[in-house]
């Protein structure tokens, strides 16, 4: 069903138009309504469509060469998603899933094309947006190859990481040795003294219980910080192959320019040595 026009005063990419030119696009498009967790269109499916948000929350995924999910977009209320696919008629290379109960406007080629023959400047206004959206996208490429391997694992850490990290940190460190060692001795050497009235006499089996338990707790504790740091360095290794990618694609169409360069330098000789 059509839309209320004034619903286009609050979406940016269509802020720009006037009363008539929102009033022309509200009789060509129609709303629809996705349920929490509705895919709305996936990767590989033919881009006749775009949308914008009116109510509820979308999430915009793309798959990287390594198969990882890369969340490219969170198009919120007001926000459109799925138009340069629209406009250039090419396929999705992006799945779009619904988050929550969502509402959105759904608008094909021939609405914007019908708002183009009635309102030809409206299309500045349009490429004006939509260009804003490709710089962001843009700037999100080119974030992800270059993030900080600490700052995202950070991200991931919880009060449970932490602490086993610390525990870790301190358990392996000549503190805890000299801590530990002073703690054994003293113990050993109060209860040998102390003789008849000794709380844990020879061969201390309190203190054997006490160690069995440190060692029953601990244990496990330090597997779980090693766990963490087999991820850090799994992740690092993520990052660091996705720079040199990144290097190697960079370095390749260097080399391709150069080529070139030298090919057209080489015209240019043979033009200036021609009698």
């Amino acid at each position: 069903m059509p839309c209320d026009p004034k619903l286009f005063a609050d979406i940016p990419i269509f802020s720009l138009l006037d009363a008539d030119e929102r009033a022309v696009l509200a009789e060509q498009v129609e709303m629809r309504r996705f349920a929490a967790r509705q895919r709305i269109y996936r990767a590989g499916d033919v881009g006749e469509k775009a949308y914008v948000v009116v109510s509820g929350r979308v999430e915009v995924i793309v798959i990287d060469e390594d198969n990882q999910e890369v969340v490219l977009d969170q198009p919120l209320a007001g926000e459109i998603f799925g138009m340069s696919s629209m406009l250039s008629a090419a396929t999705h290379q992006t799945t779009a899933t619904a988050l929550e109960e969502t509402t959105a406007i759904e608008i094909d080629r021939n609405d914007i094309a019908g708002l183009l023959q009635r309102k030809p400047l409206a299309g500045l206004d349009m490429l004006t947006m939509s260009a804003r959206q490709f710089r962001a996208a843009q700037d999100l490429v080119r974030a992800r190859a270059a993030r900080n391997p600490n700052e995202v694992i950070a991200e991931t850490f919880t009060v449970g990481d932490r602490l086993a990290d610390g525990v870790a940190r301190f358990g392996g460190s000549w503190s805890f040795i000299i801590a530990f060692a002073v703690v054994l001795v003293a113990w050993a050497t109060a209860n040998v003294a102390l003789a008849v009235r000794a709380w844990d006499p020879y061969p201390f089996i309190l203190l054997n219980l006490f160690l069995s338990m440190l060692a029953a707790v601990q244990a496990p504790i330090i597997m779980m910080s090693q766990n963490r740091q087999d991820a850090k360095d799994r992740l690092r290794s993520e990052l660091d192959f996705a720079v040199n990618r990144k290097a190697e694609s960079e370095i390749t169409q260097l080399a391709a320019k150069l080529n070139r360069i030298e090919d057209r330098l080489d015209d240019i000789h043979r033009d200036l040595a021609r009698p």
